[in-house]
């Protein structure tokens, strides 16, 4: 099985505009509503790849509704805990024929500790031996920044793979735990190390780093340049293929769902990267935040570049 969990999840509001001018009234010509959240993403690429899994985390009002029908009515299995407040709303602004956005996000709902204690308790009756669980996104208000450490250690207590994605302190705090896999972007290494250096001496020097805190597979993304993956004694570089880029928000969402795909299927870790790599390009290609579907990722795979740097 295969879980995701998404602690501060959304209704994603996308407007397309002409263009972005500040200061103005801007008139959107295309408007998109997507079931927000690191974990949701993870959880619609790895339908497009065929590949069940269940969302969890908290919902509340009628957003949380909203949100919840909007999963099951695409495939996806649910089983949330329902908090008091409002499920929040993000919104971005993309001008449709330029690169640039607008993205503003909403604190989120706050967690009691009694809900937050339901949700434990939840996890405790289904964490079973090689299940993976993705832990991905931002704690909300009332979540303690020490939780993902906390899930990471009962997950991988009852012989779970547990697969960390988030920033901040939630991440440093969350590595101590030794989670089985970890993807941060650059700048996210970055405060992670302290090595401030992006050459790919000093990228191999963060990876090292990570490893030593116990993490068996770690990926760095430089975005749309390249991207590292390391499993302590191999490491890749892989170049994503030339796409003309509509929309990158969720494209590593999709990269850590098409490397899920792969290594949970049984691939090999560098087929499984070459997966990650072309579901992220897929993803940053479509408008929206839709999820490419499967063909669109195999189209992508034969483009992606790996070469091997490090034994």
């Amino acid at each position: 099985m295969i879980y995701t969990v998404t602690l501060n999840p959304a209704i994603d509001r996308e407007y397309i505009v002409p263009r972005l001018t500040p200061n103005t009234v801007l008139r959107a010509t295309e408007v998109n509503i997507d079931f927000g959240g690191k974990g949701f993403n993870v959880s619609r690429m790895l339908h497009s790849l065929g590949i069940e899994s269940t969302a969890l985390g908290f919902i509340g009002g009628k957003a949380g509704q909203i949100l919840e029908q909007g999963l099951t009515s695409i495939g996806i299995k649910t089983d949330f805990v329902h908090v008091a407040e409002e499920t929040r709303t993000n919104t971005t602004i993309v001008e449709k024929e330029g690169r640039d956005h607008y993205k503003v996000n909403q604190s989120g709902a706050f967690v009691t500790q009694q809900e937050l204690d339901q949700f434990f308790r939840k996890l405790k009756t289904l964490i079973n031996k090689d299940d993976w669980w993705i832990l991905a996104g931002s704690l909300p208000p009332g979540v303690p920044n020490g939780t993902y450490q906390q899930l990471i250690q009962l997950v991988q207590s009852g012989g779970a793979k547990a697969v960390l994605d988030t920033s901040g302190k939630a991440l440093s705090l969350g590595i101590n735990a030794s989670p089985f896999l970890i993807k941060p972007n650059i700048f996210e290494a970055q405060m992670l190390t302290g090595i401030i250096n992006k050459s790919m001496d000093a990228m191999i020097e963060m990876i090292n780093i990570i490893h030593a805190k116990g993490v068996p597979l770690v990926s760095i993304s430089a975005g749309k340049d390249f991207s590292l993956f390391s499993t302590g004694c191999n490491v890749w570089k892989a170049v994503p293929p030339d796409i003309q880029e509509a929309n990158p928000i969720g494209a590593g969402d999709a990269m850590l769902a098409g490397m899920i795909y792969g290594l949970s299927t049984g691939l090999s870790e560098k087929e499984s990267f070459a997966w990650g790599i072309a579901a992220g390009s897929a993803a940053a290609a479509n408008p929206g935040t839709r999820m490419p579907a499967l063909i669109e990722v195999r189209k992508l795979l034969e483009k992606v570049k790996i070469d091997h740097i490090q034994c």
